[in-house]
């Protein structure tokens, strides 16, 4: 008997870790589809080619809910970076790669998305145990909780297995308006067209979508990743009215929390940035109209710590207080950086000074400030900011669950996100600050690496 079940344990631990291992090289590719229809609706992209998405097929308990992901990628704020953004793959669907692959929050691993070894090892119980021992329990898990021994688990326990996003359809909205999903205009000077129909694809592809079974959604989770996590508050609302009055809708925004911020020389570079695209792209008409209505600079709106205020639909909030996106081109741009005295410091936080760090801290203090209000008083919206220099943490595998991803109070970003999506508990970590947190992953960008 201790033979077995010294057996029985080293089975445990093979089906615990292994999938670290068996699928960390495994990568789901999905195929682009293109909005057929989308020209007709004026719903193009800058170089008037075709709006795209990626959809993975949901099954099982999962085949009625749906996520929907924006895709980052900065913006385009005058004609010329546009008419550039037009010719690669920002700008068409002619120049984009026809498979993505869908990791993070997008995988189709019951293993990795999110929650599934610390929700396994919170079930070891003679259930788990007789099942792996007579092989009576195999992939898909779900079929373990029809095995007689398996009585004693909770319907709670179960329906949160269950409820995990890893068998949801999984739509990559792809990102070609150079303004997340918000403009409609045009520009035409006789030589030269843009179209500026972000709106109109965002329309297009939820169109698109209503009767491959979004219509009748269960649950949905709009998300996205920087711009597309910008996105995300300005179409939360909008997403949650198209649907069924009884479906389960959140948001999610990673790393799209940009702050109205002054820079380093006193500038507002971000505000100044935001307000060309506004104009160029016909944004304003399409921001939140409370937010608009209540506010003496409408244009302000296109910032999240103004719209979330007027927005309806629960919300969760990914990002890094030190994100190194806003870190090099809100906060030290290189304009306000002629003598490149923060580039070791941009590209190294450890070779950052005292001085330095002081204006780290106080961009931390000042995003903290901007979400106290929701942090305090909403229990519909969720947070998770942490202290790594990173930017988007929910598509990588790496930083959204792994045995090393990060984590605030030992909570990984994707128990964290499933917590609150499921109702199960309360999320608002907030992390402590840098250099505390030593389960960071910074991800610190290449120089390249510009705000367009």
């Amino acid at each position: 008997m201790k033979m077995d079940m010294e057996i029985v344990l080293c089975l445990l631990l093979l089906l615990v870790f292994a999938p670290w291992s068996i699928y960390s090289d495994e990568r789901l590719l999905v195929g682009m589809t293109l909005v057929q229809n989308a020209a007709a609706l004026g719903a193009v992209c800058l170089d008037g080619s075709l709006p795209a998405y990626h959809l993975h097929r949901g099954f099982g308990a999962g085949s009625n809910n749906w996520i929907l992901q924006f895709e980052g990628g900065g913006w385009c704020n005058d004609v010329s970076s546009c008419l550039e953004r037009a010719k690669t793959r920002r700008g068409s669907t002619r120049y984009m790669e026809k498979f993505k692959v869908f990791s993070g929050i997008l995988s189709s691993n019951a293993s990795l998305n999110p929650g599934f070894v610390s929700l396994f090892l919170g079930l070891l119980s003679s259930c788990m145990i007789n099942n792996i021992y007579n092989l009576a329990c195999r992939f898909p898990l779900e079929d373990c909780f029809q095995h007689p021994d398996c009585k004693n688990l909770t319907t709670q326990q179960i329906r949160g297995w269950k409820e995990d996003f890893y068998n949801w359809n999984r739509v990559k909205l792809r990102y070609c308006d150079g303004a997340s999903f918000s403009g409609d205009g045009m520009f035409d000077n006789g030589t030269s067209v843009l179209h500026f129909r972000g709106q109109k694809i965002w329309e297009a592809i939820i169109y698109d979508l209503l009767p491959r079974g979004l219509s009748s959604a269960r649950m949905a989770l709009l998300s996205g990743c920087s711009a597309g996590g910008l996105a995300t508050f300005l179409h939360c609302d909008s997403l949650s009215n198209m649907l069924p009055k009884d479906a389960r809708v959140k948001c999610l925004s990673d790393a799209g929390f940009f702050l109205d911020e002054q820079d380093i020389s006193l500038n507002y570079t971000m505000r100044s940035f935001y307000n060309d695209l506004i104009a160029l792209q016909g944004v304003e008409k399409n921001l939140n109209p409370n937010c608009v209505r209540s506010i003496q600079n409408p244009k302000l709106c296109f910032f999240p710590q103004y719209a979330l205020n007027y927005i309806k639909t629960p919300y969760f909030i990914l990002n890094s207080a030190y994100d190194v996106f806003q870190f090099h081109h809100g906060l030290v741009p290189p304009s306000a950086d002629l003598h490149a005295h923060w580039y070791h410091c941009k590209f190294n936080p450890a070779a950052c000074d005292a001085t330095q760090i002081d204006v780290l801290q106080g961009f931390r203090r000042d995003m903290l400030s901007a979400l106290d209000s929701f942090q305090n008083n909403s229990s519909s919206v969720g947070m998770f900011i942490n202290s790594c220099f990173a930017h988007c943490q929910s598509e990588s595998q790496d930083t959204w669950l792994a045995v090393d991803s990060p984590r605030i109070h030992d909570k990984t970003i994707s128990q964290a996100v499933g917590d609150w999506y499921f109702d199960r508990k309360i999320t608002k970590e907030i992390d402590c600050p840098y250099p505390c947190d030593k389960t960071c992953h910074n991800i610190i960008p290449s120089p390249q690496v510009s705000l367009r």
